[in-house]
């Protein structure tokens, strides 16, 4: 028994200390609440076995934030024009990165993908 639940703590601890897992950089495509498309590029990079950073560049503007991953999921703070964004990103098999996001004070939320390039 205390093998199994050893292997099973390392199992978690090994998924969520891969944020190394996704860093690289993306090609992005996303759709703005607004339902308007847009596209750019992405770079995520580790600060530490759990944290990162990620820069967007998308439609002649450049926002960065702090990202973490847990499991499969992949989330990013941000700041974009002096109002702070969060998105909420599901890690697929193939390392693509399926999400949604929204910016304080607006209503609604848009979608995004980063394809690792």
């Amino acid at each position: 028994m205390k093998k199994f639940g050893l292997a099973v703590l390392v199992t978690v601890f090994a998924q969520m200390a891969a944020a190394d897992g996704v860093v690289g950089h993306y090609k992005v495509k996303g759709t703005n609440p607004d339902g308007t498309a847009y596209e750019g590029d992405a770079q995520i990079t580790a600060t530490s076995d759990v944290t990162c950073t990620i820069v967007w560049k998308t439609g002649g503007s450049t926002s960065s934030g702090i990202c973490m991953r847990d499991g499969n999921a992949f989330t990013a703070g941000y700041e974009l024009s002096g109002h702070v964004g969060l998105v909420i990103y599901l890690i697929k098999k193939n390392g693509t990165l399926d999400g949604t996001w929204t910016v304080a004070g607006e209503n609604g939320v848009g979608t995004e993908v980063l394809t690792p390039d």
